[in-house]
């Protein structure tokens, strides 16, 4: 990780591949602008409305702890933020989305997720019975995660079930509002760990997450609904939760509600196209503090940042 102040000059010759640059300071000069553009995000004691910059209680203390994370998690921190660079925002999903998952394969055959492994140690995933259901009201489609007893973790069955559902709203043009919750405490606490680990072979897993995406279909229902599809999240909001709700086109966020991307611990980036969901809301500097802090916000915060768009009750 390179720590840079917006006062300082612009380096002499070519600037090369960046890697992980945090920026500090409040310079309004050409020298800023400079750094600016090349950070990673940069790190402010103040509410800024500037996406670049993300506003933290002690500088100090979150350049001490960025730094820590960086060491334990290089590539990770690496391979995140290069792909958060490379992805478009403007362009179509199915680019980015593959873009992503090429890099979380090469995270997941790297030496930092088998060293998360083994200190997980082996887990078996529970069967739990309808892990998504759907209801049908009028021209309205409910879908709900229903993993109660792990706070809806995501996992395989969950994913093929998802994906089911969405594909009979993009079938039936009469469905013309979807709604999108969790049942239970949480709206979704991430990938189901205990499940992690089980593709030995990453290409099988990149085309798994490519051509089986729910990502992708709920960034072509929020094309054709708007608003419409709609995502009502409370309690854990964490890892592909997050990822997915952000695609949708109106996101309500109850104020119990906790958010954040922490995928880094595993040695990871977010795989559940979150590269472009979350970053086409807050922008790649607020989407990267997510992921290499690995700090969680709460609603107000994710309000303010457009990260969700209500806070209901």
């Amino acid at each position: 990780m390179l720590l840079v102040d917006l006062a300082d000059p612009p380096p002499i010759g070519p600037a090369g591949v960046p890697g992980v640059v945090v920026a500090v300071g409040e310079s309004a000069t050409p020298e800023s602008e400079f750094w600016l553009d090349i950070a990673t995000f940069a790190l402010t004691d103040r509410e800024h409305e500037d996406r670049r910059f993300v506003a933290v209680d002690s500088i100090a203390d979150t350049v001490a702890e960025l730094e820590q994370r960086c060491r334990r998690w290089p590539h990770a921190s690496a391979v995140c933020d290069d792909v958060l660079r490379a992805v478009d925002v403007d362009g179509p999903a199915f680019p980015a989305i593959v873009t992503e998952s090429l890099a979380y394969s090469t995270l997941q055959s790297g030496p930092e997720f088998a060293r998360w492994l083994v200190e997980r140690g082996p887990k078996q995933v529970p069967a739990i019975p309808d892990p998504v259901v759907a209801e049908r009201t009028g021209s309205t489609l409910h879908i709900r995660f229903n993993r109660v007893q792990r706070h809806n973790a995501f996992s395989t069955d969950a994913r093929a079930l998802l994906l089911e559902a969405l594909t009979v709203a993009l079938l039936d043009d009469t469905v013309d509002e979807v709604v999108f919750g969790g049942n239970g405490p949480s709206f979704c606490s991430g990938g189901d760990l205990a499940e992690f680990g089980a593709f030995d072979d990453p290409a099988s897993a990149h085309l798994a997450r490519t051509r089986h995406s729910p990502a992708l279909a709920l960034d072509e229902l929020t094309r054709r609904l708007g608003r419409a599809c709609r995502a009502e999240i409370h309690g854990q909001v964490l890892g592909s939760g997050l990822e997915m709700a952000a695609f949708c086109g109106w996101v309500a966020c109850h104020p119990d509600a906790v958010l954040g991307l922490p995928e880094l611990e595993l040695g990871l980036l977010p795989g559940a196209g979150g590269t472009l969901s979350v970053t086409r809301r807050i922008g790649r500097w607020r989407t990267a503090y997510l992921v290499l802090s690995g700090r969680t916000i709460e609603p107000v915060t994710a309000l303010n940042w457009g990260l969700v768009d209500e806070i209901s009750a």
